[in-house]
């Protein structure tokens, strides 16, 4: 059992790699308006890259952060998107599956995993992007909203699809309310959308959890920002980022830090 667990771990990281490399193709093309069709180039000097220029963060270290060809200088969100796509893969392949069901597993528990995965994939595609260009593209979105349902129908259709959807609609109020009474200045419709898709992901009480990280962080960067003088008051920070971030921690540790709350309430 040792054994199979390790093969499993070791076999998320690598998917996790390979997965982080194309959403880094996947963001770039998006944002120059291309299709995914023809094989990888540099984005400075357009030269086709070679199978050695992409392995996962090991070319990046091995040329030193820039281009064999040209010697420009590859942005970091190559290689923190590939560890980061890789360490939370293997987040859901450790929580999605229980060493009970690592030797015996269905095509109910492969359907399963591979839609976490996918909604994994675009929630990092989406906290780059709106980190980058202050847009939650709906393309993205959209999708991993369908994936979200068909997850919690095929999971326990009973229970957690009434307590998803009541998540994801409480979320989402909440969000558009704060749309309507600030007219777009605290946060963009974009984040109302989102709010349905981590409602489907989190449920309730987890939900709450995910959305106190979140303003705790926006809070946190907001103040470190002003101290820098890097923002003012009225400056444009993307909420996304911090909304997917609170997201995956009550993702997987969600149950722990609503515990952890409610344990201060009984003292």
């Amino acid at each position: 059992m040792q054994y199979i667990l390790i093969f499993y771990y070791l076999g998320s990281i690598v998917l996790g790699f390979a997965v982080g490399s194309f959403l880094n193709c996947f963001i770039y093309r998006m944002e120059q308006g291309e299709s995914l069709k023809g094989r990888s180039y540099c984005p400075n000097c357009k030269h086709t890259l070679n199978w050695l220029d992409l392995f996962p963060v090991f070319s990046f270290l091995f040329l030193s952060g820039r281009c064999r060809y040209c010697k420009k200088e590859i942005s970091w969100q190559y290689p923190v998107v590939e560890f980061f796509t890789a360490y939370l893969f293997f987040l859901v392949f450790k929580f999605q599956l229980p060493l009970s069901q690592l030797v015996y597993f269905g095509i109910k528990d492969v359907i399963l995993l591979a839609l976490v995965l996918y909604v994994t994939s675009s929630l990092i595609a989406i906290f780059v992007y709106d980190l980058k260009h202050f847009i939650i593209p709906d393309k993205i979105l959209f999708p991993a909203v369908g994936a979200g349902l068909l997850y919690q129908l095929i999971f326990d259709y009973n229970f957690l699809i009434s307590n998803a959807i009541f998540a994801a609609f409480s979320a989402s109020l909440f969000f558009f309310l704060m749309f309507i009474l600030s007219r777009g200045t605290w946060i963009g419709f974009g984040d109302v959308k989102l709010a349905i898709l981590l409602g489907l992901i989190l449920g309730f009480p987890n939900i709450l959890a995910g959305l106190f990280l979140a303003f705790l962080f926006g809070a946190i960067i907001g103040v470190f920002l002003l101290v820098l003088k890097n923002k003012g008051l009225k400056s444009e920070v993307p909420f996304a980022p911090f909304l997917i971030a609170g997201t995956f921690l009550a993702m997987f540790f969600g149950q722990q830090i609503v515990n952890w709350y409610l344990s201060f309430l009984y003292i």
